[in-house]
C-alpha cells in the first residue's frame, strides 16, 4: 500500500528533526523582527547613512572571527549540541539591544549574535544534508527551506507592526522571549543528543583538538584553490556577496526615503518574498534534482536581477510588492541548490567546516562593502548602490551554468546514506 504524503513527509522528517526545525523556526522569527529594521533602529539611536554604512562593515568582520571554529566544532562534537550552544551565547543579543544607549553599543549586541550564529548556521546546513541521500538532497533543503521560510513571513511583519505601534523596546522585549523559548527547546534537544551518545559508542562524536582542526582546514583549502568546483562556488558566492553587502543595510533606508514605506510595509513586503519561496521551493528542490543545480541557480539569478531593477526604479509600496515577489521567486531557486552544491562537493565529515569556511572566506571579501554601499549612496545618487548587483547577478549568471555542473560519472565525496528513524 502506498504511503500517503503526510506519512511520506513524516518519514522524511522524523520526530528530531521536526524539533531541530521548530527550534529554528522560533529563533529565527525572533531574529527577523529586528533584522529588516536594524539600519532604521540605528538611524533612530542617531546614526546617518555613512554611520549606517561603517557599522555594518564593523559588524561583518565579528562573524570572521568565528566562523570557521563555528563549525569545526559542530562537526566535533555534532550539531545539537553546537546549536545549543550558540543559542545560549545569542542570548545576550536581545539584552543588549535594549540596554544601548547610542548605535555604537549595538556592536557589542552583533558580537554576541556573530558568535551565536557561527556555531548555529554551519550546523543547521550540515545537519540537513545528513539527512537525505546524493538523489533527493535538493529535495530535502527545499522542503527544510519551505519551512524554515515561516520565519520570513511572520517575523518581520511582526517586528514592523510592534516597533511602528509600541517602539522598538516593546518589539525587542517580544523577539527575546521568543528566542527564550527556542533556546530552552535547542537545550534540551541536546541534552538528550548527549545521553544518546553515551549509549551508543558507534554514534560518539570525537573530541575536539588542534590537530583536527588543522587537518580539516587543510582538506578545505586544498579543495577551495584547486581550480575545481568548490573554487567556482568560492568565486560566484564571493561576487554576489559583495553586491548585496553593499546594499543590504541600505534597502530599508531606500524603501523609507525615496517610496515613503513605513517599518509595517518593509515587514509585509519581507513576508510576501517569503510566502512566495515558501511556495515554489518544493518545485525548486525537485527542478535541483531532476535537470541539475546549475539550472536552478543560474534561472534564480536572473530573476534577481530583475528584482533589484524593479526595486530601483519602485516608487509605491505596490510596485515594491512586485520586486519583492521576483526577489522571493529567485531565493526559492537559488537557496536549496546552492545547499545541495555545497553538501556534495565537500566530504561528509567536513561540511561544518565547508559552511563556516564559504561565509568566512566570503565575508573577507565583502568587508568594505556596506561602506562603499554608504559612500555611492551619499556621493551620487541613493539608486547607484542598487545598480550594481543587478550587474553582478548577470555576470554570475554564465559561471553557474558552465562551472556548476557535477557529472553522473563524477565521484562524489562520502555523504549522508539516507534518513536514520531518529536524527542525531
Amino acid at each position: 500500500m502506498q504511503n500517503s504524503p503526510k506519512t511520506g513527509i513524516l518519514t522524511l522528517f522524523p520526530k528530531t528533526l521536526r524539533l531541530f526545525m521548530g527550534g529554528m523556526i522560533l529563533a529565527n522569527i525572533a531574529a527577523m523582527m529586528y533584522d529588516p529594521l536594524l539600519p532604521l533602529y540605528l538611524q533612530h539611536l542617531g546614526a546617518d547613512v555613512r554611520q549606517v554604512g561603517l557599522f555594518f562593515t564593523v559588524a561583518a568582520v565579528l562573524p570572521l572571527l568565528f566562523q570557521i571554529f563555528g563549525g569545526w566544532i559542530s562537526d566535533s562534537i555534532g550539531r545539537l549540541r553546537a546549536v545549543a550552544i550558540g543559542s545560549v551565547a545569542n542570548m545576550l543579543t536581545f539584552v543588549i539591544f535594549l540596554l544601548s544607549p547610542t548605535w555604537e553599543w549595538v556592536l557589542i549586541a552583533m558580537a554576541t549574535s556573530a558568535i551565536g550564529r557561527s556555531f548555529v548556521a554551519p550546523s543547521f546546513r550540515a545537519f540537513i544534508a545528513e539527512q537525505s541521500t546524493e538523489n533527493n538532497r535538493g529535495k530535502i533543503y527545499g522542503i527544510a527551506d519551505t519551512v524554515f521560510a515561516v520565519v520570513g513571513v511572520f517575523g518581520p511583519p511582526l517586528g514592523g507592526f510592534l516597533s511602528d505601534q509600541y517602539g522598538y523596546t516593546v518589539m525587542f522585549l517580544v523577539a527575546g522571549g521568543i528566542f527564550t523559548l527556542a533556546t530552552i527547546m535547542r537545550v534540551v534537544m541536546a541534552i538528550a543528543a548527549g545521553k544518546q551518545q553515551r549509549r551508543s559508542a558507534a554514534e560518539a562524536t570525537e573530541r575536539p583538538s588542534w590537530s583536527g582542526l588543522k587537518t580539516s582546514l587543510t582538506t578545505m583549502f586544498g579543495l577551495l584553490f584547486t581550480g575545481g568546483l568548490v573554487t567556482w562556488i568560492l568565486i560566484s558566492d564571493g561576487i554576489i556577496d559583495v553586491n548585496f553587502s553593499m546594499i543590504g543595510q541600505l534597502m530599508p533606508i531606500y524603501m523609507r526615503d525615496q517610496a515613503g514605506i513605513t517599518n509595517t510595509q518593509i515587514g509585509i513586503l519581507n513576508s510576501i518574498a517569503s510566502i512566495v519561496t515558501m511556495a515554489l521551493m518544493l518545485f525548486t528542490g525537485w527542478l535541483s534534482d531532476r535537470k541539475g543545480e546549475h539550472v536552478a541557480i543560474t534561472a534564480g539569478l536572473v530573476i534577481m536581477s530583475s528584482s533589484m531593477l524593479v526595486f530601483v526604479i519602485s516608487r509605491s509600496f505596490s510596485s515594491m510588492v512586485i520586486a519583492w515577489i521576483l526577489f522571493g521567486m529567485g531565493q526559492a531557486l537559488v537557496g536549496p541548490a546552492y545547499s545541495s552544491l555545497i553538501s556534495k562537493a565537500v566530504p561528509e565529515k567536513l561540511r561544518g567546516v565547508a559552511f563556516g569556511l564559504f561565509s568566512t572566506s566570503v565575508g573577507f571579501v565583502s568587508l568594505p562593502a556596506p561602506v562603499i554601499g554608504a559612500f555611492l549612496w551619499e556621493t551620487f545618487n541613493p539608486s547607484v548602490p542598487f545598480i550594481l548587483p543587478a550587474a553582478a547577478l548577470l555576470i554570475v549568471a554564465p559561471i553557474a551554468w558552465f562551472k556548476f555542473k557535477i557529472s553522473p560519472a563524477q565521484p562524489l565525496p562520502p555523504s549522508g546514506q539516507g534518513v536514520p528513524a531518529n536524527a542525531d
